[in-house]
């Protein structure tokens, strides 16, 4: 790996996501040697893949090089490699390009799709938990659109103009709704010559309302500007197969699409190596305690989506957003600092600053504490919430400069096939 020996204590982490990025920020300045480890070499703003999915975007708008956050420190270093397992009795990562010793180790993995054992649905449907996976879908959409232009098969090109989204959470209904303005706005300027009347946009999730994880004034006003785009909303019903370009329900509910996409629901992304007794099985997180120590270790901690604090006000765990993330990785780096001067660690207390998801163009819903919005308000907080937590100074500016665009032009500037959708097999990885 050709990490140079040193006197200072090693700090590792795994994962270059929200909580890894968080926690190297407020380190890399410190009196360690720390090592960030990450299958890309790129922190992805995942809020935002969903506009890279419907083309409002191109990819490098939502990430940033990780080595340009680990370079303003004199001993980090970033190395771009797969993590195989862990040692904790010799204290070692074991990696695709050799191996590490840690004197602290931090995981944060994060999350992949949750399929809950439908093995069918996974292995024919679109994923987005990463930039290759909405390159994907945004090629797929684009690609069957152009079949759709040129078959004489109406049944064919119905098929081929069908999109079904299962899970109506706010990545399912930020999607939804971004392929529902394409609809409106952009395809029949761009294919002139197609109806598209036909094509139909379909959310379907198992709650009796979409955007269970937010309160009920968000989710009416969800429902209510995903109806005006014209989006079919199916609540109440669970995706039990997806063959043959054909989603059944538990309902009875059968739909013909060239375009399937799950968003229905995540699970931890754990490392090997791990003692078992430390992993919640049915969340695939680690559990750990207030100081985010993985239970029955004092020198391995655990961050964001991969971890499972426990407490009073949140029993299960706190939210697998971006928000936890961040705050537990910026107190993990205050309590690593205390503790290496020689003082006890403190317990880590999330302060919830909201939740939020788009529906469309002037189309949002705002949860703060005791106060819920929707409409053209909430969409411009939205907005600026979104541009002030992206990386970069670059990033913001290309980002509100295509919104802009966007906005006045009613156009969606990055409807580029660059690379072909050609198998599963590239839609598949999610690996660390």
């Amino acid at each position: 790996m050709n990490i140079p020996y040193t006197n200072l204590p090693r700090l590792v982490i795994i994962g270059g996501g929200f909580a890894g990025v968080s926690i190297a920020k407020n380190m890399i300045k410190q009196d360690v040697q720390l090592v960030l480890l990450d299958r890309n070499n790129y922190h992805t703003f995942q809020p935002l893949l969903y506009q890279v999915s419907t083309s409002s975007l191109e990819p490098d708008s939502i990430a940033y090089p990780l080595r340009k956050i680990v370079k303003k420190g004199k001993n980090t270093f970033f190395r771009m490699t797969e993590v195989d397992s862990i040692d904790p009795e010799t204290k070692t990562v074991h990696t695709a390009i050799g191996s590490i010793t840690y004197d602290y180790l931090v995981i944060a993995t994060g999350a992949r799709t949750n399929f809950f054992g439908n093995q069918t649905v996974e292995k024919n449907a679109m994923r987005m938990k990463n930039l290759p996976q909405a390159l994907n879908l945004r090629s797929l959409m684009l690609e069957n659109l152009e079949q759709a232009v040129i078959t004489s098969d109406n049944e064919k090109r119905k098929e081929l103009l069908n999109f079904v989204l299962a899970g109506a959470g706010p990545t399912g209904v930020e999607l939804a709704g971004g392929i529902a303005e394409l609809k409106l706005n952009v395809l029949p300027r761009d294919y002139p010559d197609m109806d598209f009347s036909e094509m139909e946009v379909h959310l379907i999730e198992g709650a009796d309302r979409v955007l269970p994880p937010m309160s009920e004034h968000a989710s009416k006003k969800a429902t209510q500007f995903l109806k005006r785009l014209g989006v079919h909303i199916h609540t109440s019903t669970q995706v039990t197969n997806y063959e043959d370009n054909t989603v059944s329900t538990n309902t009875g509910l059968a739909i013909k699409a060239a375009t399937f996409i799950w968003s229905a629901g995540v699970t931890g992304a754990p490392v090997n190596g791990i003692d078992a007794a430390s992993l919640i099985p049915r969340a695939n997180r680690y559990k750990v305690n207030r100081c985010n120590q993985i239970e029955g270790y004092k020198d391995i901690f655990a961050l964001g989506d991969i971890a499972l604090m426990e407490t009073e006000a949140y029993p299960k765990g706190h939210p697998m957003v971006a928000q936890p993330a961040i705050q537990q990785g910026a107190h993990l780096s205050k309590n690593l600092i205390r503790h290496l001067a020689g003082k006890p660690m403190l317990p880590f207390t999330y302060f919830d600053k909201g939740s939020m998801a788009t529906i469309g163009r002037n189309k949002a819903v705002v949860d703060i504490g005791k106060f819920q919005f929707g409409g053209f308000f909430a969409w411009f907080i939205w907005m600026f919430i979104h541009l002030w937590f992206l990386v970069g100074f670059r990033n913001r500016f290309i980002t509100f400069f295509n919104w802009t665009y966007n906005y006045i032009n009613y156009d969606k500037a990055a409807r580029l096939i660059v690379r072909p959708f050609k198998n599963k097999a590239e839609n598949d990885i999610e690996r660390v």
